[in-house]
């Protein structure tokens, strides 16, 4: 990991030296052009964003009931095996190996349960992700030929907030559909 760190870090100084290189290269009237550089933030479109937030509420009415029942089976299965735990010294041991195995499976499917809720949740929000981002993605395309940017940066380490765009990006999203 830390060698994937230094690598990305001698690419990004690397990168901007070969950025500056060729901008110091150009004529003089050709750097006295300005260059149009916008940035954004696309985890803070993801957090901050309507259509994020929107999305957010659409996955919690859409999952809220099913993660109710698994924490009422949960509770259930926390009773039953409080119970157990309390009856094992009176139970004979034909009864007390028969809730032992009945108390092991309601706990192998309430993990079996627990985890396709969450396959299922985390494909959803995947999914919900994956709009949002197809939605910045074009708004940002618009931005940039409505507004002659000669380049939009997305996510990058450190920008000034003169280049931020990131709310002229999630105002587009909020008036586009």
């Amino acid at each position: 990991m830390m060698m994937k760190t230094i690598a990305f870090k001698r690419f990004l100084g690397v990168a901007a030296l070969a950025a500056f290189s060729a901008i110091a290269a150009l004529p003089v009237e050709a750097q006295a052009q300005e260059l149009k550089i916008g940035y954004v933030n696309s985890e803070r479109v993801l957090r901050e964003s309507v259509a994020a937030r929107s999305a957010s509420t659409k996955i919690e009415t859409e999952f809220g009931k099913r993660e109710k029942d698994l924490n009422d089976l949960a509770n259930r299965l926390k009773a039953a095996s409080d119970k157990f735990e309390k009856d094992t010294p009176t139970l004979s041991e034909a009864e007390r190996n028969r809730r032992q195995r009945e108390v092991g499976e309601q706990d192998r499917d309430l993990q079996r349960k627990r985890r396709e809720f969450q396959e299922d949740l985390n494909q959803r929000r995947n999914e919900e992700i994956a709009a949002i981002q197809e939605r910045t993605g074009r708004v940002i395309r618009q931005i940039m030929d409505s507004e002659k940017f000669d380049l939009i940066l997305i996510d990058v380490g450190f920008a000034g907030p003169r280049v931020d765009i990131t709310k002229k990006v999630m105002d587009a999203m909020n008036n586009t559909k």
